[in-house]
């Protein structure tokens, strides 16, 4: 793939068949929108998926190794997690999971 974010547009289009979700851009970064609130965004120079989840769900994805911590800048933040491989199944998984948390609906 030439473009980074190519497997996030792909692994994001079940988000975008929900009602209420629209792409948009977070930090110049693609990224997804449930209701106006942001919940998964691809950082566009590495393809990472990049996901908000609750402090535990993120805390777990790192301890398991299926994350890292998400800091820009060298500041985390604790409810955001990036993950760099490139499993569909788990892209679209955790996509889904970030909208409904987002949306209330853990």
């Amino acid at each position: 793939m030439s473009d980074p974010a190519e497997f996030f547009h792909e692994t994001s289009a079940a988000a975008l068949a929900r009602p209420g979700v629209a792409t948009g851009t977070m930090m110049g970064f693609p990224c997804l929108r449930a209701s106006g609130a942001f919940f998964a965004s691809c950082d566009h120079r590495t393809g990472d998926l990049i996901v908000k989840l609750s402090r535990d769900r993120v805390a777990q994805l790192i301890a398991d190794g299926l994350g890292k911590p998400f800091a820009p800048a060298g500041r985390t933040f604790r409810e955001w997690v990036r993950i760099d491989d490139r499993d569909h199944t788990r892209w679209t998984a955790l996509i889904d999971e970030a909208r409904a948390f987002v949306s209330g609906q853990r």
